[in-house]
């Protein structure tokens, strides 16, 4: 069953379209429906509510920035044949930003910054009213996450050639913080190159995958200066955002690493 616009909207159909899958996530399988809308189901128990999170307090972002993003308009509730709930989506055109130059990803710095300046400001009382979950994650401890590091480039040895083996060790080894204060504030969870969509000209057009918002360190996020733009765009992005102390930068530049790699895994 589909309910359009919100959950307590009346129940609708769609018009019989071409359905095409077109990827796996971590946690969803994605379709295609014609060339208007994008349906994402569960795959795992774990992102069930996740998914009915999403459905909650995407909508209620529309007014924070102007970028797109997977905000839902068709919330479906499964049956006995498929028992979970799922979400529908209009279709962000663009492509995820692989093989960009540093030229092209430095035309999205002031996008980026004034998008998480935005998502960042919104009011976090309002998440957790609608039951956001805080960092459940433990993103701010450090010395876990180099562990976990240590554990991932050694099961990686046979991808890496031997400068890029040493250039990682050496900065896990240099790196001395072990955790960094809390801060609390609405996180997308997961930016990274496979949840960024650009355009023809390389320009960040949209934000997809909101199933790891969480109330956190916007570190987290901010991540995405490392790890997308490059070093002279920097100073721009943080001249939009504003400004933003070492300690966050020590913490983002170690998840710029982080989650890359763990997507290699």
């Amino acid at each position: 069953m589909l309910a359009g616009g919100a959950n307590s909207l009346p129940l609708v159909s769609i018009t019989p379209r071409p359905l095409t899958l077109t990827l796996h996530g971590w946690d969803n399988t994605v379709f295609l429906v014609g060339a208007e809308y994008v349906f994402r189901f569960p795959r795992r128990e774990v992102s069930i509510n996740r998914l009915r999170m999403e459905g909650k307090i995407l909508p209620k972002l529309k007014d924070y920035f102007s970028i797109a993003y997977s905000l839902p308009i068709f919330f479906g509730e499964g049956d006995y044949d498929y028992p979970a709930p799922f979400l529908g989506y209009p279709y962000l055109s663009g492509e995820f930003p692989i093989g960009l130059t540093d030229m092209q990803r430095a035309l999205s710095a002031t996008t980026l910054a004034q998008f998480l300046k935005s998502l960042h400001a919104f009011p976090v009382k309002i998440a957790q009213e609608n039951g956001v979950q805080h960092d459940h994650r433990n993103m701010t401890d450090i010395a876990m996450r180099k562990e976990k590091m240590h554990t991932f480039i050694s099961g990686l040895a046979l991808h890496f050639n031997e400068e890029e083996h040493r250039v990682i060790s050496n900065y896990l080894a240099q790196l001395r913080t072990e955790r960094v204060k809390p801060k609390c504030v609405f996180l997308h969870g997961t930016l990274h190159f496979k949840n960024m969509l650009v355009d023809v000209n390389g320009r960040i057009s949209g934000i997809i995958d909101w199933g790891d918002i969480h109330i956190g360190h916007p570190a987290c996020d901010l991540n995405v200066a490392y790890s997308f733009l490059p070093p002279d765009a920097r100073s721009d992005f943080f001249k939009e955002y504003g400004d933003v102390d070492e300690e966050t930068k020590i913490l983002a530049r170690l998840i710029a690493i982080y989650i890359p790699i763990l997507i290699m895994m």
